[in-house]
């Protein structure tokens, strides 16, 4: 299962269990289990380096869980769930990029005052004329 650049997790090291779902196809006659509960142990994983498993601990904990009963179908839940894992595990290890500071240029510093003098003007002739301009 492909979840970054370089980086993609065998099928081996989640754990996938069903059971009886509450949703769509929990209440069949025939009772099917189709809830699907993907689990992936992030400390025991041979395909993450320790920044990777630090990383996404830090954000999802050392186990990382996805849950599907969303469907009657227990193969497609089974799809909806490894797709899950595989979402929670790209955002954790998205690695965000460093900002750079910048100021402001000279054009938009006086275009920022400009803008602040007409305000001050358009409020100031709202306001009642005082003793001094009669």
């Amino acid at each position: 299962m492909p979840v970054a650049r370089g980086v993609a997790i065998p099928l081996s090291e989640v754990d996938l269990r069903v059971s009886r779902s509450s949703g769509p196809g929990g209440q069949h006659a025939n009772v099917t289990a189709s809830r699907v509960e993907a689990t992936f142990d992030v400390q025991e994983s041979q395909a993450l380096s320790d920044e990777q498993k630090r990383r996404v601990m830090a954000r999802c904990g050392p186990r990382v869980t996805a849950v599907a009963q969303d469907t009657r179908s227990q193969t497609r839940n089974r799809e909806i769930a490894l797709e899950r894992l595989q979402s929670r595990l790209q955002s954790a290890l998205h690695v965000q990029r460093a900002r750079r500071a910048t100021k402001p240029s000279r054009a938009a510093r006086a275009a920022r005052l400009d803008e602040k003098r007409r305000q001050s003007e358009r409020k100031s002739a709202r306001r009642r004329p005082s003793r001094e301009d009669y």
